[in-house]
């Protein structure tokens, strides 16, 4: 079997549950060959016109944490078929994620698209880069115009990547991906409006009102 993302994910845990449920004799049968351990360009689109994603880091207690990133599209940037990078903006500064990479390199990203129902899993070791002292990543995670604070850049190290299902994922639609198919209603509203006030004025001339 070639499927990278599994060698990862499919701990003797992981296969005892597959096989109560199943699904055991399937996967350890699986012919395709799924290495998926380099971005091509179907991924590095897909990672450029996110503005979001979903990061777990462990802690050195062993709890998972998951958070939140996010900025405006493209800020995570694939600097080559096995590397991305973003650039770390200051929040409440507790500091967790950061920390837990400190102790444990790991973390497991979850990149969705909610109009088109995709999302993207992918396994990585991550490395916190001083952007003071690299003017070059500095200039290549610049995002002109936008206000959040930059503290530090985060490489991600491909491990491995994997598709998942369409199944269970609610279509949901930012502003910015609404916007071309409200752009007609408005100007049809305006288009209605601009009608509607001429009518007023010529009912208002013909009735000396």
């Amino acid at each position: 079997m070639a499927y990278h993302f599994l060698d990862i994910a499919g701990t003797p845990g992981v296969k005892a549950a597959q096989a109560a449920n199943g699904s055991g004799e399937f996967w350890t049968e699986f012919k395709g060959n799924r290495t998926f351990d380099r971005f091509t360009e179907a991924e590095a689109h897909f990672i450029a016109t996110r503005d979001s994603f979903y990061m777990a880091t462990v802690s050195e207690t062993g709890w998972p944490y998951v958070q939140h990133r996010g900025g405006p599209p493209g800020f995570l940037r694939v600097l080559d078929d096995k590397t991305v990078a973003f650039a770390d903006f200051r929040g409440n500064r507790q500091y967790i994620s950061l920390g837990n990479t400190a102790g444990n390199d790991r973390v497991a990203l979850i990149l969705m698209d909610y109009p088109n129902r995709r999302r993207l899993k992918v396994y990585a070791r991550i490395e916190a880069k001083d952007l003071g002292a690299d003017e070059a990543l500095a200039e290549k995670l610049a995002l002109p115009g936008y206000k959040g604070k930059v503290e530090r850049a985060f490489l991600l190290h491909l491990e491995a990547f994997d598709w998942n299902c369409p199944q269970h994922i609610t279509p949901r639609f930012s502003e910015l991906e609404l916007e071309p198919a409200l752009a007609p209603v408005r100007a049809k509203i305006e288009q209605l409006e601009a009608e509607n006030k001429s009518l007023r004025e010529k009912l208002a001339a013909a009735t000396g009102a």
